[in-house]
């Protein structure tokens, strides 16, 4: 199996070729190749496992990332200078190789990118809850995981990865497998998660949740026992689990 990276700013990973979509992969996210053919590639995502099937122009040569972008999303200019051309936008946690490093702009393969919106690659944040905030108002996608359209589990996924806590793309595994179970009853605190029947929101104080969700087809904040009390309501059932991280 061949090592290869996303080269688009985001692409759908199908369950099959031309079948429906489950997941999203993002620029420079990387893969292996299981197989190819007739310009449809079976992946493995190395961020998570997850496999599925993209088309083949989705993928280039293997690069060494030494950013990410920190920002909600960033754009690619033909110029170190923000009235220069814009190529394409990239999503929060997008990995690129900056070959030049300047106070303004970074110099890519792609082009420039606005320094503030980088951070190196193997930096490690504190709060899962302040990066989500920063997809506030993206518009809900199911199977969605960039700034461009993101539902529940990829919002959880991209917060936690970029705090080097891994997490599985879909919100069954991630509810086996992310932080701990608390006992029924007990207190809320920013950052735990809490789970449903196919849905995943993020505590984001004693009385606010913040999650992708399809009420308000975005990301939103929620008071946290109206969202479970509209939940229930909607037929979705009570809560499954409140877990804490580590």
């Amino acid at each position: 199996m061949k090592t290869k990276q996303i080269i688009q700013p985001v692409t759908d990973l199908f369950h099959s070729p031309y079948g429906a979509r489950d997941r999203q992969m993002i620029y420079g996210d990387l893969i292996t190749v299981e197989a190819e053919e007739n310009g449809w590639a079976q992946i493995l995502s190395v961020k998570d496992g997850y496999q599925g099937y993209l088309p083949s122009i989705a993928l280039g040569a293997q690069t060494k990332a030494t950013h990410r972008i920190s920002a909600a999303s960033s754009h690619i200019y033909v110029q170190p200078d923000f009235k220069s051309r814009d190529l394409c936008s990239l999503s929060f946690g997008s990995r690129v190789q900056v070959l030049t490093y300047g106070d303004r702009f970074c110099e890519t393969p792609n082009g420039f990118i606005p320094t503030p919106h980088l951070k190196p690659a193997d930096t490690i944040d504190a709060d899962p809850v302040a990066l989500a905030e920063l997809f506030l108002g993206t518009p809900y996608l199911w199977g969605g995981n960039s700034r461009f359209g993101i539902d529940c589990s990829g919002l959880v996924q991209a917060a936690l990865l970029a705090c080097g806590i891994p997490c599985p793309g879909d919100t069954g595994p991630q509810e086996s497998t992310v932080g701990h179970t608390l006992p029924p009853d007990s207190a809320y605190q920013r950052g735990d998660l809490l789970f449903w029947k196919g849905h995943v929101a993020f505590v984001y104080d004693p009385e606010t949740i913040i999650h992708a969700n399809a009420h308000d087809m975005a990301v939103a904040l929620e008071p946290l026992q109206a969202a479970i009390d509209r939940i229930q309501a909607q037929g979705d059932g009570p809560v499954t689990a409140h877990k804490r991280l580590a």
